[in-house]
């Protein structure tokens, strides 16, 4: 089994999917958490790459946020459409990169997680509230590359 098969618990991931349906129970926006062993690419770059690939930039009020994780590398990348860039203040990812980062520095990976997507959710819930007519437009599952 590969390293990001081994990274997190079935019911770590439970967790963090659940995580994602509350933070996104109150909000148009959408969440997706993207795990992969490594990438020869620049942390961000890849983690726009798997933004386009998840199909994130294609939600209608283009409020998607990416928690993208290369596991050996111990890289990790926080990515929102412009719809939500536009709207958080503009140390919004520093903040919420550095509160998950706090966690993974003593292991605490699952937790980190949930606190990112806790975080991105306030916000959208506060600049993209639901509406009777909104969709999940996108999978709450973590994807693994």
């Amino acid at each position: 089994m590969s390293k990001v098969e081994d990274f997190l618990t079935q019911e770590e991931e439970e967790a963090i999917v659940e995580a994602i349906r509350l933070a996104e129970k109150e909000t148009s926006g959408e969440i997706r958490i993207h795990i992969e062993r490594t990438t020869s690419k620049k942390p961000y770059d890849r983690a726009l790459e798997v933004f386009h690939n998840l199909g994130m930039d294609a939600t209608q009020l283009k409020n998607g946020v990416l928690i993208y994780l290369a596991v050996d590398d111990h890289h990790f990348v926080i990515c929102g459409d412009k719809g939500i860039n536009d709207v958080v203040p503009d140390d919004f990812w520093d903040c919420t990169k550095d509160a998950m980062a706090s966690q993974f520095k003593i292991g605490n990976f699952k937790q980190g997680l949930i606190d990112g997507v806790t975080r991105a959710g306030e916000q959208l819930q506060k600049y993209f509230p639901y509406h009777e007519d909104n969709t999940n437009e996108l999978s709450n599952e973590i994807s693994k590359g």
